[in-house]
């Protein structure tokens, strides 16, 4: 069956199958895919114009190459962004990306920089959350919500205000807007509480110790973000020395609950008449141990806990009904399909913008006022998203190269070869960015191939572990 007779199968409209028939008309349509192949299926590929030339020590042109070749003269990258509702090929990359660097900084893995002995350090998993700022439709465990109904998992009108008229809605933007300043205060007091327990002054502790974690935000169905974070407590040099012996994961949960307990940020009154507020975390504060993942009688473990974060990394406001676009106008929110809900917050954003100019809170209403990263990590906790990235490209060059006979510099210069060393010039311009209709669907089914490979390619190395498990001989 051929690209187009599948796309007539799967009832594509007469926009997309008449665009698609064009593209595959045009010259170059096999490389036009072998660039989509590249790319992921990326959703929203960024179009560049140029050229490289590759030279050697001594001046001579090894190798040339112009986006004049390419289809539509131009070369398609990937977009990176993490949002899964924007590209979800992108977002997959993102995702596995942040797996692998939380899984390293509490599995080990020495091509990360990161010991396998780290398994024993002490570590957990810790939620912190936002604060009330009105009763909401719920699950609780009663099963009955303060409306006198039992809502479903999927039903819509959990998460919002049982009466939006007292909802404080300035109170929770102002809160998401705050937000990564209360988690900066949060991880200073930490490391207080834990040199008080440990009887340390901050220097002290400096010297004995280092809190290294990770962490993701997630924005809740009320439109509330809280934290989810790997804290890990090290010796003074990070993860290659051990813990001093007082660093237990009992004296982490502690020191968690009393240093969140602590944090209040005081945010004055303003001139417009908008009362001064202190905010601070909510009640609700879990801490749970991460098993070092040969244990059992455990439903938290290392790759649990990396799977969840990596999950979050790629979704932001869109869980509450929010927009991953930023709005230009305020006039815009009487054309968005939000829930009432979530525009009130959207509204709440716009209406206290005058009065809080520095904290930008229209520029960032589209996530419901909150302006920090998703996901960040201490220095010490592992590796970094650009270290893995680089690996990634570094191994693509390298592939590059030896299809095209070239020498590779690292092995040149190490030998002291200046024979062999290489110099690539590039010049690049940007040309536009997305896909027409008809690449569009061709994109789509180049990244379902991609996931469908590697799931098959996953599932065929469990099943091979599973059978050496069990003693099968595969020799």
């Amino acid at each position: 069956m051929t690209v187009l007779d599948m796309a007539t199968a799967l009832g594509v409209d007469d926009l997309t199958a008449s665009d698609l028939l064009r593209v595959m008309s045009r010259p170059g349509f096999e490389r036009l895919r072998e660039q989509m192949r590249r790319t992921g299926g990326c959703s929203d590929p960024v179009h560049l114009m140029g050229e490289t030339t590759t030279t050697d020590r001594a001046g001579r042109t090894l190798h040339t190459w112009s986006t004049r070749e390419e289809p539509g003269a131009t070369l398609r990258v990937a977009c990176g962004n993490r949002r899964s509702s924007r590209c979800p090929s992108c977002a997959s990359m993102y995702a596995a990306d942040t797996f692998h660097l939380i899984r390293a900084g509490l599995s080990g893995d020495v091509r990360k920089h990161v010991p396998t002995t780290v398994r024993a350090h002490p570590r957990v998993f810790a939620t912190l959350t936002a604060p009330s700022f009105g009763p909401v439709h719920n699950r609780p465990d009663s099963g009955r919500c303060r409306c006198g109904a039992t809502h479903p998992e999927d039903a819509p009108e959990l998460g919002t205000a049982l009466d939006p008229g007292r909802y404080d809605y300035g109170g929770a933007v102002l809160w998401n807007n705050h937000a990564g300043h209360l988690w900066a205060r949060f991880a200073v007091y930490l490391r207080r509480e834990l040199g008080s327990r440990a009887g340390l002054n901050r220097a002290e502790f400096r010297q004995a110790a280092k809190l290294s974690f990770a962490k993701v935000a997630e924005f809740q169905k009320r439109g509330a973000v809280h934290f989810h974070a790997v804290v890990r407590l090290d010796g003074p040099d990070g993860p290659d020395t051990e813990p001093p012996a007082w660093a237990t994961v009992a004296l982490l949960d502690d020191a968690i609950r009393a240093a969140a307990a602590r944090v209040r940020l005081e945010v004055p009154a303003t001139d417009l008449g908008h009362p001064a507020r202190t905010l601070a975390w909510g009640a609700q504060v879990d801490v749970r141990p991460i098993a070092s993942g040969f244990e059992d009688g455990t439903d938290i473990t290392e790759e649990g806990v990396a799977a969840y974060v990596a999950k979050y990394a790629t979704k932001a406001a869109e869980i509450a009904g929010g927009l991953d676009r930023r709005i230009g106008e305020r006039a815009e929110l009487t054309l968005l399909q939000v829930p009432e809900h979530t525009r009130r917050l959207i509204e709440a954003c716009w209406e206290l913008d005058d009065a809080y100019p520095e904290r930008m809170l229209a520029h960032w209403s589209h996530m419901l006022g909150f302006r920090g990263h998703f996901s960040t990590k201490s220095r010490a906790y592992s590796t970094t998203l650009g270290a893995l990235r680089k690996v990634r490209a570094d191994f693509r060059a390298t592939q590059q190269r030896r299809s095209l006979g070239l020498p590779d510099p690292a092995a040149a210069d190490g030998a002291g070869d200046s024979e062999g060393s290489t110099l690539v010039v590039a010049h690049w311009e940007y040309a536009g960015h997305g896909h027409t209709p008809g690449e569009s669907w061709l994109a789509a089914t180049v990244a379902h191939d991609i996931r469908t490979n590697r799931e098959t390619a996953r599932e065929a190395l469990a099943d091979l572990a599973t059978d050496q498990e069990e003693g099968e001989d595969w020799s």
